[in-house]
This record gives structure tokens, C-alpha cells and sequence, in this order.
């Protein structure tokens, strides 16, 4: 893994409001809808947070109509834990 792929997954953490559309999907799924409503931001804001959350492979995206349906990626998560073990070389 590069540099820059290590860069985009820390980059997922380091904005306040993409650690809250963590929390929201911490416990299920959910529609881009029901996140604008939660989060009260813009469809473009949003739509900026979940790319760098996807990019960065700790968010998956599935479409079902017209919205996108965003959940955590269990992959992604191992690997970002995985990461910091390595970088930090704790345990």
C-alpha cells in the first residue's frame, strides 16, 4: 500500500462531520435521504464526504433507484485497524 492510500483511509477520520456518517452507519445501513435529514447538509456536501468515506474504502455505496445506500465496510475497517498497528507499530 502507498503512501496515498494510506493517507486516504486516515483522511476518512479527520472531519467531524464524516466521523458523525460513521456513527450513523455504526449500527445499520442507510439511504443518502435519511443522512441529508439527520446530518441537516447539503446533497453536495454530502456527496463530497461519502466519496473520500468510499475512496478510502471504509464506506461501500450501493444504488437502489435513485439513492445511494451507504454502510460500513468490514474490510475497510480491518485494514484501517491493521494500518495504524503498522504505522504506529503497536499492538
Amino acid at each position: 500500500m502507498t503512501n496515498s492510500d494510506i493517507a486516504k483511509v486516515f483522511k476518512a477520520f479527520c472531519d467531524e462531520s464524516r466521523i458523525e456518517i460513521l456513527k450513523e452507519l455504526s449500527d445499520s445501513e442507510k439511504c443518502a435521504c435519511k443522512l441529508l435529514e439527520k446530518l441537516e447538509i447539503g446533497q453536495s456536501t454530502l456527496s463530497h464526504h461519502m466519496k473520500i468515506l468510499c475512496d478510502s474504502g471504509i464506506v461501500i455505496g450501493r444504488k437502489e433507484g435513485k439513492w445511494t445506500h451507504y454502510s460500513i465496510n468490514p474490510e475497510g475497517i480491518k485494514i484501517a485497524k491493521d494500518l495504524l498497528k503498522n504505522i504506529t507499530k503497536m499492538e
